[in-house]
């Protein structure tokens, strides 16, 4: 009977995200969830709830970025079951797609087809999350307008979900236990932010929230790869490629101030490769302009401290956006 109630929540779900996409696993999935989990329960006893329920829902959580296609496949208890990085480039444009998908299905990793619920995509934007297609990529034009959710997916045959790496970071630390309101600051070989906000992820209407490295800080400054002139990303990676690490972390307080006056939040999290790279003197760096900040202002230091889970937080959190809903947590 447990196979019959999984396959049941299994079906229940992907019907939920192919009629209506993303935001219909809020109550659909999530009944569907919690209704395998009673099921399992009532039968066999709570031994067999982890069990039923890791069977039914498992998701894999690719992080796409500008070098590779991370995979990581969580099980609903929240552990990492596997993870295969394979070497890819966004410069040519879609052609990656297939490759990724492939990765997707030739690991062991996955299991059967039909126990996976469906596949959370994070990547750097800007993109329109509701939709799943892409927009002018920073850097990389050739994306703008390709619909990846449903590419994905019709290679797949499984539904998937789309969102900004960063966005995607941060619904992985919410659902990890930060919480509050909080700014997660994403500095690799570019620099976003995903925010949360009242213990949801905000992504604005057109998932536009959160390009918090194309904030202009300096008028007539470095050009940036967006377009622009003196966004905190070319200041704060044109520090980096100097070798300047201090002037990085500066530049990178000076803009984490600024979401700390726009939106009142209540700490910043540092994470990606180049923080990785110098965990403590980004923190030092970030903290110290913030403390001046409350100097002037006369209000409490917001703290500052490196988001854990390290290089595999984007991942997990792609995975969330396909697992959280179904638990009740939301798809932030």
């Amino acid at each position: 009977m447990r196979g019959a109630t999984a396959e049941t929540a299994r079906e229940t779900a992907r019907e939920a995200l192919r009629a209506t996409g993303p935001e219909s696993l809020r109550e659909t999935a999530a009944e569907a969830g919690r209704a395998t989990a009673a099921e399992a329960l009532r039968e066999t006893g709570p031994e067999a709830v982890r069990e039923t329920v890791t069977e039914a829902l498992r998701a894999t959580g690719p992080e796409v970025v500008r070098e590779t296609v991370t995979e990581s496949v969580r099980e609903t208890a929240g552990e990492s079951a596997g993870e295969t990085v394979t070497e890819v480039s966004r410069a040519t444009g879609p052609a990656p797609v297939p490759v990724a998908a492939d990765v997707l299905t030739a690991g062991p990793p996955l299991g059967p087809v039909g126990s996976l619920l469906g596949v959370g995509v994070a990547l750097p934007g800007p993109l329109d999350h509701v939709r799943g297609v892409l927009h002018r990529v920073t850097g990389f034009p050739e994306w703008d307008g390709f619909p990846l959710r449903e590419a994905l997916a019709e290679r797949l045959g499984v539904p998937v979900v789309v969102d900004k790496d960063t966005n995607a970071a941060a619904l992985g630390l919410a659902a990890g236990g930060e919480s509050g309101s909080f700014a997660y600051l994403h500095l690799g070989t570019g620099l976003g932010a995903g925010l949360v906000i009242g213990g949801s992820v905000h992504r604005g209407a057109r998932t536009g929230a959160g390009e918090f490295g194309h904030q202009v800080i300096q008028l007539d400054g470095p050009p940036c790869t967006c377009g622009d002139r003196g966004c905190v990303e070319a200041l704060c990676l044109g520090a980096v490629a100097r070798g300047d690490v201090e002037e990085a972390a500066r530049v990178l307080g000076a803009g984490a101030a600024n979401l700390v006056g726009l939106l009142d939040i209540d700490v910043v999290l540092l994470g990606g490769r180049t923080v990785a790279s110098a965990p403590e003197a980004f923190v030092r760096g970030v903290g110290a302009v913030l403390a001046a900040r409350a100097r002037r202002t006369g209000e409490d230091t917001v703290p500052v401290r490196v988001a854990p889970g390290g290089g595999r937080g984007v991942a997990a959190g792609a995975a969330q956006l396909v697992l959280g809903p179904v638990f009740g947590r939301g798809a932030g």
